[in-house]
């Protein structure tokens, strides 16, 4: 599987962005999806998960009711909508593949993108 994540950009504090990851290959519907996230200094952490199907999603605390993830297995596309985005949301937002369910474990997942940059000023 491969991945391109895109969508990132320069977005005032209280803005929205909408992230993309596609996937190649004509298995998508079989991978669990994740989207992580690295500021600088930092180490890569979590940010939400959704399985194959769409039917489990999980969020890390610090984006719970802002950020939402989701999938469309016929575009072999997962998205995360940003919504009231902070200055602290700053990062390299990466997209990664693992097979059927989802789980924050970034070291449980197989593929990754490239990463896409969102930058929150204040």
């Amino acid at each position: 599987v491969q991945l391109q994540a895109s969508g990132g950009g320069l977005v005032q504090a209280g803005g929205s962005l909408r992230l993309s990851c596609a996937a190649s290959g004509r298995t998508f519907s079989s991978y669990g999806m994740g989207w992580f996230r690295q500021a600088p200094g930092k180490e890569r952490e979590s940010v939400a998960a959704i399985n194959y199907n769409g039917g489990g999603t999980w969020y890390a605390d610090s984006v719970k009711g802002r950020f939402t993830i989701s999938r469309d297995n016929a575009k072999n596309t997962v998205y995360l909508q940003m919504n009231r985005l902070k200055p602290e949301d700053t990062a390299v937002y990466y997209c990664a593949a693992r097979p059927l369910g989802s789980t924050p474990v970034k070291t449980s997942y197989d593929y990754w993108g490239q990463g896409t940059l969102v930058t929150v000023s204040s």
